[in-house]
């Protein structure tokens, strides 16, 4: 297979002016770029991402090679292509236009096909559709849009959500989907399970996230949580302050480290909430516990 081009290296092989970007906002699961476009006739390489193209001003006839087979249509405002990941393409259009670009990553869609189906997944691909006219996705990546041109509060948290919707409705309207096995999911292989414990471990000074475990364990998150609470007995969020824990009594014992210095090493956010945390599940303080441990 060829080499897949980064959403951001498109230009290389389409030019055009960039009008929108969402580059550099720190968004997670969904990234978006506008352009102007000039009449064209290019090849494109596999992307690494799954593709929308939404149409926003001008009409022009369009053609598209896709797996050695031509499409024709007349793209206007309003209609949209899909374009799946990995795969070559040749595009031919007349006119000006103004077109949105929607990506969606492959973990993201593969992990949101597995929270749907619960099956482990082995490929995602999008139809072959040159031009659909779907207001619910035309809505979702103007309100994408929205966030990439504004500073509001949340904008990453909007944004994400929003990918997240696309993908479902994608999904369910748009998508053939493989499985890797054809019985439902129970808890996580012991492979998996010391895959996501050594992640933890190496990780506990930094805030460990919900998707971070479930991307390291190549799962939706719906799916790894349950996954994980079938195999360790309990939510992963309880699992990880247990890790938290052992480790700073581990430290505290050996007498080293200022306690704030353990709580931080612990991925705490201060001295105060490890104490808090201890006196929870321990019944007991990190100073006491540096004493009876020091005696």
């Amino acid at each position: 297979m060829s080499l897949l081009i980064q959403p951001a290296d498109l230009p290389k092989w389409v030019p055009g002016q960039v009008l929108e970007c969402s580059e550099g906002r720190g968004w997670q699961g969904i990234g978006l770029r506008s352009y102007r476009y000039q009449p064209q006739d290019v090849q494109v390489p596999p992307l690494s991402h799954f593709l929308v193209v939404s149409y926003k001003r001008g009409s022009t006839r369009m053609a598209r090679r896709f797996e050695g087979r031509w499409s024709h249509a007349e793209c206007r405002p309003g209609d949209m292509s899909l374009l799946t990941r990995s795969q070559n393409s040749h595009w031919h259009w007349t006119s000006e236009i103004d077109v949105r670009h929607a990506y969606l990553p492959e973990a993201l869609v593969s992990g949101i096909a597995a929270d749907m189906l619960d099956r482990p997944i082995s490929d995602v691909r999008l139809h072959d559709l040159l031009n659909v006219r779907d207001p619910a996705v035309s809505g979702i990546v103007d309100a994408i849009a929205a966030e990439a041109s504004t500073s509001a509060c949340g904008g990453a948290l909007v944004a994400e959500a929003l990918g997240t919707q696309l993908a479902v409705h994608l999904l369910r309207k748009y998508a053939s989907v493989s499985c890797r096995d054809s019985k439902p999911m129970g808890g996580l292989s012991p492979a998996l399970c010391r895959r996501v414990s050594d992640y933890v471990d190496t990780h506990l000074h930094e805030q460990v996230t919900l998707e971070a475990l479930a991307r390291e364990a190549g799962l939706g998150v719906w799916s790894f949580s349950r996954r994980f609470r079938h195999s360790f007995g309990e939510a992963p969020h309880a699992w990880i302050i247990g890790r938290r824990i052992a480790r700073a009594q581990q430290l505290l014992a050996q007498g080293t480290l200022p306690v704030k210095a353990v709580a931080s090493a612990c991925g705490f956010a201060d001295q105060a909430h490890m104490t808090r945390v201890m006196q929870q599940k321990l019944g007991t303080t990190p100073g006491a516990l540096r004493r009876r441990t020091a005696c």
